[in-house]
């Protein structure tokens, strides 16, 4: 069970123990009033973020400037075949979110999840909900990174997500079967020559013709999650989307 799925008493009470260890304040810039319930970002620094609105490509949710006011699909998209029929994120992974996204996958930061769910779910469940997509997939972790990590922050943002659209999550589908280098300086090539067999799809877990949501904290240029779409496709998922918190930008390709 987690924190936040406590009663509300009992998460009152674990609040006020937190606040003895981390003082009601944004743990970003120190300057204002943060509660764990916010996850101690404060007002001044949730106005720092981009959410990303259109235009964007409708594929892979590449955001673009202008004024461009019909679906349409970018050039990358256009000469990639990825396995997923969509990309959709809250906002952009730059300066307050990202440096929030790093702590909270590196650094152990935790308390931040809240922040981070919050942003998920305001985006994704009104466009979830009754759109008939049957289940989630966080995007798993090799073992070793895992127990290194000590958890899944796909994971985590998935069972926020799940609880709020009323989706089950399944952690049971698809394993990383091959620890990776970190995607963060890869180019789009190398990126998906890294990740190209890093999954694999668990036998005697047929989803034929179920609608998957994949969900992750940072998109850049989709070779990761693509991977883990194409596996499901593979086990008869009919439709594969994406959701992530935040959507990357690197030197203007998605």
């Amino acid at each position: 069970m987690s924190f936040y799925s406590l009663w509300p008493a009992a998460r009152t009470a674990i609040e006020s123990t937190l606040g003895l260890v981390y003082p009601n304040v944004c743990q970003l810039c120190q300057d204002e009033e943060a509660t764990a319930a916010e996850g101690y970002v404060g007002s001044n620094c949730r106005r720092q973020l981009r959410y990303l609105q259109p235009p964007y490509c409708h594929r892979c949710g590449l955001p673009f400037r202008g004024a461009i006011t019909q679906a349409f699909e970018c050039a990358n998209c256009q000469e990639v075949d990825f396995a997923f029929e969509s990309v959709r994120a809250a906002v952009l992974a730059e300066g307050v979110a990202l440096e929030v996204i790093h702590r909270f996958k590196y650094q152990q930061a935790r308390w931040f999840e809240p922040f981070l769910s919050d942003l998920l779910v305001a985006a994704a469940k009104p466009v979830l909900t009754g759109a008939g997509w049957d289940l989630l997939v966080p995007v798993p972790l090799h073992p070793v990174k895992q127990r290194h990590r000590e958890f899944n922050q796909a994971e985590r943002l998935a069972r926020h997500l799940g609880k709020a659209a009323q989706l089950p999550v399944r952690t049971d589908l698809v394993r990383r079967i091959e620890p990776t280098l970190t995607q963060t300086r890869l180019s789009r090539a190398a990126r998906a020559a890294n990740v190209r067999r890093a999954f694999r799809g668990v036998t005697g877990k047929p989803i034929e013709g179920a609608a998957v949501v994949i969900v992750d904290d940072v998109l850049t240029t989709g070779a990761t999650t693509d991977a883990v779409a194409r596996q499901l496709r593979r086990m008869g998922a009919a439709r594969v989307c994406v959701w992530a918190v935040a959507r990357a930008v690197l030197d203007g390709v998605a």
